[in-house]
């Protein structure tokens, strides 16, 4: 039996690679040495079958070494790290991103419904524009931190951490920290394993003319939002290590 040392991480991948090796090459040898009832017959029924044959063989092989390669990495990710698939978790193991949810397209008036008030109904926000299912999220039930996102698209409070003031669209004015804020924010949905897209949100047009919003607080500047955008993807990265998120 293997003891896992520190030295495990380089041997393993090369005794998979051995093993690897070995098994296609038996098998290639194996098919030299003992032709299968399908080569006989393709010998006797004529040049037509027997021109088939290799290429059907062929095909098999490849489906073979890649089933092969298949359980190596899945055997080699629960040896070294107790997964099988390496401790990944995000979207691609999940049925949704292979047969997403019809897509909608929400009113402002209608996203307002899905705010968690209604327990019938799932809990809903958006970001700059698309609409995500968030309802498995604790930190989005009624009461929880992220509550007041839900039911809007506050793309500007995601970029600026004004969350009572800036539940809007509206990225005007935003820096470019800001911004990158926003699109980190955006990733995080779409590549979330218990989130998932179900639509668009249809925004009135933003007057050119309107105002800008300011900061969240009298004295709390673009530095003030830049730090507070900090520590919330800090606060984020723990909570999504004890699910919370």
């Amino acid at each position: 039996m293997v003891k896992a040392t520190k030295e495990s991480p380089s041997f393993v991948p090369s005794m998979l690679w051995t093993l690897t090796y070995t098994l296609v090459n038996r098998h290639e040898q194996g098919s030299e040495l003992y032709p299968s009832d399908d080569d006989e017959l393709g010998n006797q029924s004529g040049n037509r079958s027997h021109e088939q044959e290799p290429q059907e063989t062929r095909f098999i092989q490849v489906l073979r070494l890649i089933l092969y390669l298949i359980i190596f990495a899945a055997l080699a990710g629960k040896f070294l790290t107790g997964s099988y698939l390496w401790e990944y978790n995000g979207k691609w193991i999940r049925l949704r991103t292979y047969f997403p949810p019809t897509q909608q397209l929400f009113t402002e008036a209608a996203l307002a419904k899905f705010d968690g008030t209604d327990p019938d109904k799932p809990i809903y926000l958006a970001i700059d524009g698309d609409v995500y299912d968030v309802t498995k999220g604790k930190a989005y039930q009624p009461g929880g931190p992220y509550s007041i996102l839900t039911g809007v698209d506050g793309a500007r409070a995601f970029g600026t951490g004004c969350f009572k003031t800036h539940r809007t669209h509206d990225l005007r004015g935003l820096s470019e920290s800001e911004i990158q804020g926003v699109e980190h924010w955006k990733k995080f949905y779409e590549n979330h394993r218990n989130y998932f897209k179900v639509g668009r949100v249809s925004h009135p047009p933003i007057d050119p003319s309107s105002p800008i919003l300011e900061g969240c607080e009298s004295g709390q500047g673009k530095n003030g939002a830049k730090k507070d955008t900090a520590e919330r993807r800090a606060v984020v990265q723990d909570k999504k290590i004890h699910g919370e998120l």
